[in-house]
């Protein structure tokens, strides 16, 4: 396609639920209303060519059968297949390199090539990889699937799993393999005497889960027990051997050594403990200590920088990282966004109005699946019962909700 020298690029790095979110919103409500709107184009550059449910990783990991593989990957060309190929174009590259003074970012492509582009307008909404390849896409698909293969071949001789880090990932995915393994104890049981494979969860605080309220912490303990899986509080993981194991090499025995000096032997370990911000591109000074992008938390923009760079999800240091998060900035970014827009069109700014603030909502709100029929968790600071959690999330790990979101059509009106 012929690029106009008056081509104005608003470029979204990340194909995620922030960046194809904003893409959907800015292509349906504010680039249709920008003077000459022919002359924007949206460039969405994804080191993966897939959407996916993250969230679901604990579970699909597992098995292909487990999980409806149409649902969990969706081809980002085909969601934006409806908009004008004026205004829109897909690459599926990884950003190298940023220079928010020039405003260029040069992308790598699969074959190794690069290229870069001039933009108007930057979304950084690259997210973050995890320490271990089975719980995200920290690259593409195909290297998710490859790691995934590795790692039930592994599981079905399997006898001792260790995994390391008490937050929502690390309990969802013992949850899933206790379940999946060892089954689910009775009614009347506290928990599995004997379970086929010893999982460990170990956590280095003094309760698992500690975005909840330790009530609603020790009925996930409760839960887990009777799938097999223990917890062992209060202690880090200070040394695995081999030093890959988990994390280049998902299907290797592991010794695991904790800071009081016991080993746990694991025949498959895997480590949930954070993950890394996707910002290795980004100039440092516009870096936090924790490796995001300081995010103005109220209007998305990002700071030290020129005009039209913001910022949104895991990279972004807006709010903590959360989905629901994500998704209610996505209308402040795109509103602010378009008031930058006009006012580089020359429109007055007493004719764009005023920036759209962002407040994130700190109530205690997490959902956590545990197994294929319990989970614990609260919704804006009540406590849920088991059934709700299981009914919302742990009948397929949101897939119902991704339809809409991958497609656009959650964002078919303006909010």
């Amino acid at each position: 396609m012929a690029q106009s020298s008056n081509q104005k690029n608003i470029v979204i790095l990340g194909g995620s639920y922030g960046g194809i979110s904003t893409a959907h919103y800015l292509l349906k409500h504010v680039v249709p209303k920008l003077p000459d709107s022919l002359l924007y184009r949206v460039i969405l550059a994804s080191a993966s060519d897939h959407a996916m449910c993250r969230p679901a990783c604990p579970r699909a990991m597992i098995s292909d059968d487990l999980l409806p593989q149409e649902k969990l990957f969706v081809s980002i060309a085909r969601a934006f297949e409806q908009y004008p190929k004026d205004n829109f174009r897909f690459i599926q590259a990884t950003a190298t390199d940023l220079d928010h003074s020039k405003r260029t970012v040069t992308i790598q492509l699969p074959d190794g090539s690069t290229e870069s582009i001039d933009f108007h307008a930057l979304v950084i909404a690259t997210g973050a990889s995890t320490p271990s390849p089975l719980l995200g896409l920290n690259r593409d698909v195909d290297f998710l699937r490859s790691s995934w293969a590795s790692f039930r071949k592994a599981l079905s001789s399997a006898k001792s799993i260790v995994i390391s880090g008490g937050g929502p990932a690390g309990v969802e995915t013992a949850g899933e393999l206790g379940e999946y393994l060892n089954g689910r104890a009775g009614w009347f049981r506290s928990g599995l005497a004997n379970p086929r494979v010893q999982i460990t969860v170990v956590t280095a605080g003094p309760q698992i889960l500690p975005a909840l309220r330790p009530a609603i912490a020790k009925q996930a303990e409760i839960y887990l027990a009777k799938v097999g899986v223990a917890v062992v509080k209060n202690v880090r993981v200070t040394a695995v051997r081999p030093p890959d194991a988990g994390t280049e090499n998902v299907a290797t025995k592991a010794t695991v050594t904790l800071e009081n000096g016991k080993t746990l032997e694991a025949d498959l370990y895997i480590p949930t403990t954070g993950t890394t911000p996707n910002t290795g591109f980004v100039d440092k000074l516009l870096l936090g200590a924790d490796g995001r992008v300081e995010t103005n938390p109220s209007t998305l923009r990002v700071k030290k920088t020129g005009t039209r760079i913001y910022a949104i999800g895991d990279a972004a240091s807006f709010a903590r990282p959360a989905i629901h998060l994500i998704l209610n900035a996505v209308p402040v970014l795109c509103t602010n966004m378009e008031h930058d827009l006009l006012l580089a069109a020359g429109k007055e700014s007493s004719s764009v109005g005023k920036d759209r603030i962002y407040t994130e909502d700190t109530r205690e709100t997490q959902m956590v699946p545990i197994g294929r029929g319990k989970g614990v968790g609260a919704a804006m600071g009540y406590k849920m019962p088991s059934l709700m959690v299981w009914l919302i999330k742990g009948r397929d790990y949101w897939l119902w909700t991704t339809g809409g979101l991958w497609s656009g059509k959650q964002w078919a009106k303006r909010s």
